[in-house]
């Protein structure tokens, strides 16, 4: 225990002036139990301090396989250790020097012990949340409908929102949207999406009711949708495909919905494509016109991270290429990229590296990280910035 001498001649020595200092002293002493690696020290911004004042929790997730990421309730950060030149140290009850001049009765000398140390710390970046993983688990057990035999045999393949918490990295909210996203439904309590085929089929029940009753695409009702397809589908089954290609609203009491053509259209081609490996684009055209509902118009930017152009083939052609089936990672996704074509024009390529932008990064910043732009025909294009095996 120090006495008030040995901490002025302590203070003498080191050549510092009492007088500029406050004059409670901390004694500090290492406890027979400090160790390093007992504690972890984690940097939080102040929104996360003030979420956990309020009693809110973060989560730590991540398999064996994965990068560790903490997650709030609406936001996702990737966890890296810092290295500091300093020993950080962990000192119960330290008071900071606010503290200490608001107690006026604090006596000079406040001995405290160490109760531990560390050379780093954990620093936390905000991330996207690694959302890859939801649709593939969900897909492995697509929604076929009540009476196909594959929902009629015991599955251990479904999810609940507690079993997704515990296997996606992502927070709860950014969890919620995605499964909005991908159109996926809550069926017996498990998050489901539905098979693309059986979607199909429903949004065709749907389509052609429209056309039979000569409604407009802007307001579908909901009580005769039910009323006229109850008996072939599950009332919950129709309402689902409506709110997922349409919006829904009320008017002098009664439920509607307006219909999202664009979607309409995008499925349809989808259906199409999936079982060609190349489309002649000219007849592509023209049979996806012919299939989605009369009323509609089909457009090739409804297309945009579904499908892929190919201008320099001849004839021109196109397929199937979903942004969705593409890597997470941004250094693998342009690699996956560029091996499937060596040159592409800023058009061709945002709708497939707009989800990889981070906060306020546009689609010409990531470019310029992680590809080389050339001029082609009069036209800028890009290509890898590394050799694509």
């Amino acid at each position: 225990m120090r006495s008030r001498e040995e901490v002025e001649a302590t203070l003498h020595i080191a050549k510092l002036n009492p007088a500029e200092l406050l004059p409670p002293v901390h004694c500090l002493s290492f406890s027979p139990r400090a160790s390093a690696g007992e504690c972890c020290l984690l940097q939080l911004e102040p929104g996360l301090c003030a979420a956990l004042e309020a009693g809110h929790s973060l989560v730590i997730r991540g398999e064996k396989d994965e990068q560790a990421v903490l997650c709030s309730k609406d936001k996702t950060y990737d966890m890296k250790i810092a290295d500091t030149s300093n020993m950080l140290l962990f000192i119960p009850g330290c008071k900071t020097p606010e503290q200490l001049l608001a107690d006026q009765a604090s006596c000079n000398i406040i001995h405290a012990q160490i109760a531990g140390f560390s050379n780093n710390y954990w620093e936390l970046r905000k991330c996207r949340p690694k959302l890859k993983k939801l649709k593939k688990l969900l897909m492995e057990n697509p929604y076929e409908g009540p009476d196909s035999e594959r929902e009629k045999a015991l599955s251990d393949s479904k999810y609940t929102m507690e079993d997704l918490l515990d296997r996606i990295q992502a927070s709860e909210e950014e969890i919620l949207h995605q499964l909005q996203v991908i159109n996926a439904c809550k069926i017996e309590g498990y998050w489901r999406v539905l098979e693309f085929d059986y979607e199909m089929k429903l949004l065709n029940h749907v389509t052609q009711l429209i056309d039979s009753e000569s409604w407009s695409f802007s307001k579908v009702p909901l009580s005769i949708c039910l009323q006229e397809l109850g008996p072939l589908e599950p009332e919950e089954m129709i309402q689902h495909i409506l709110l997922s290609y349409g919006m829904k609203y009320t008017d002098e009491d009664e439920v509607y919905f307006e219909m999202n053509a664009d979607k309409i259209c995008t499925a349809t081609a989808q259906m199409l494509l999936q079982n060609a490996v190349k489309f002649n684009l000219a007849e592509f055209q023209e049979v996806w016109q012919q299939s989605v509902p009369e009323g509609l118009t089909t457009r090739l930017d409804q297309l945009k991270g579904l499908a892929l152009l190919d201008r320099y083939s001849r004839p021109e052609t196109i397929f199937l290429l979903k942004v969705e089936e593409l890597p997470e990672d941004n250094q693998e996704r342009f690699n996956r990229l560029f091996t499937i074509r060596e040159k592409w024009t800023e058009a061709d390529i945002a709708p497939y590296i707009q989800d990889l932008c981070a906060e306020k990064q546009t689609v010409a910043a990531l470019l310029t990280k992680y590809a080389r732009s050339s001029m082609q025909n009069g036209v800028k294009v890009y290509n890898s910035r590394r050799p694509i095996s």
